[in-house]
């Protein structure tokens, strides 16, 4: 599998676990513009490698729910209430 991102290029492994990308996941919406991806790595309530951390944050950033920003924090974006809200608006390119 490979996964990649403008901030994680060329990342190839196994996938992790669900319960282990939920963690990450919850991890960063709670501590949202917080930490750097390091902090944020040695901060998670369960250790995982290195390189399974930037499988998971490739995918939350593929998937626009995080955001790598200029102070290299993670900013966690995703907000499904708000794309609920705006089903019914019409995109114009």
């Amino acid at each position: 599998m490979k996964l990649s991102s403008p901030s994680f290029p060329n990342l190839v492994a196994s996938a992790p676990q669900l319960d282990t990308v939920l963690m990450a996941e919850d991890f960063i919406k709670e501590n949202s513009g917080e930490y750097t991806p390091g902090e944020t790595f040695r901060k998670l309530p369960k250790k995982m490698l290195w390189r399974t951390f930037k499988i998971i944050l490739a995918y939350l950033e593929n998937s626009n729910k995080i955001l790598l920003c200029k102070d290299n924090t993670i900013m966690w974006i995703w907000n499904p209430e708000l794309i609920e809200k705006t089903k019914h608006l019409e995109v114009k390119l």
